[in-house]
């Protein structure tokens, strides 16, 4: 067995990149990851206990409990804007009102952050639309369908002697009558 014959590490990092490349580019990727990344300091910072030198200030609120929901309910929307693609205009939605409702329940929507995250990313998940698949152009003509030929206007053979949209092979070309 000749040392040309075994995997490249190399070609297996292509590979996977050129993978996930495609896997990212058929759903909502960065909508779902900034909506991922917004719960979580929705969840933590209301139940974190921060320390400035003796003095130990605890956030935890009574609405901790609405904020650990929130979090995880954005989290959850993040996942679903990249595993579930049919229903990312009602996960972006969801993600904007829990955004709005953060500001009030879990600290100033955690301090802004999360607030912006999931407002960000509920934004880009509503307006993400899936891209059309590229066809390869056919060998008889382009892949518009549409012809090289200019079109010319003909003289129509009606009484009025109205020029009408036609191409010389007599097609029409959704050109309109002068009435």
């Amino acid at each position: 067995m000749s040392a040309d014959t075994r995997p490249q590490p190399i070609d297996n990092f292509r590979r996977f990149r050129h993978s996930f490349r495609h896997w990212r580019g058929q759903r909502p990727f960065w909508a779902g990851l900034l909506t991922l990344l917004a719960g979580i300091p929705i969840m933590y910072i209301p139940y974190q206990t921060m320390t400035l030198g003796d003095l130990s200030i605890r956030m935890a609120t009574t609405a901790g409990a609405g904020s650990l929901i929130i979090g995880v309910l954005l989290v959850v929307l993040g996942l679903t804007m990249w595993f579930q693609q049919q229903s990312r205009i009602f996960a972006g939605v969801a993600a904007i009102l829990l955004a709005l409702v953060s500001l009030v329940v879990s600290n100033i929507g955690a301090f802004l952050i999360g607030f912006l995250l999931a407002l960000i990313g509920g934004a880009l998940s509503v307006s993400w639309m899936p891209g059309k698949p590229i066809a390869a152009p056919a060998a008889d003509g382009p892949a518009d369908g549409l012809s090289d030929e200019p079109v010319r206007l003909t003289k129509d053979t009606s009484p009025r002697g109205e020029v009408s949209g036609t191409t010389p092979g007599g097609e029409f070309d959704g050109g309109h009558r002068g009435d």
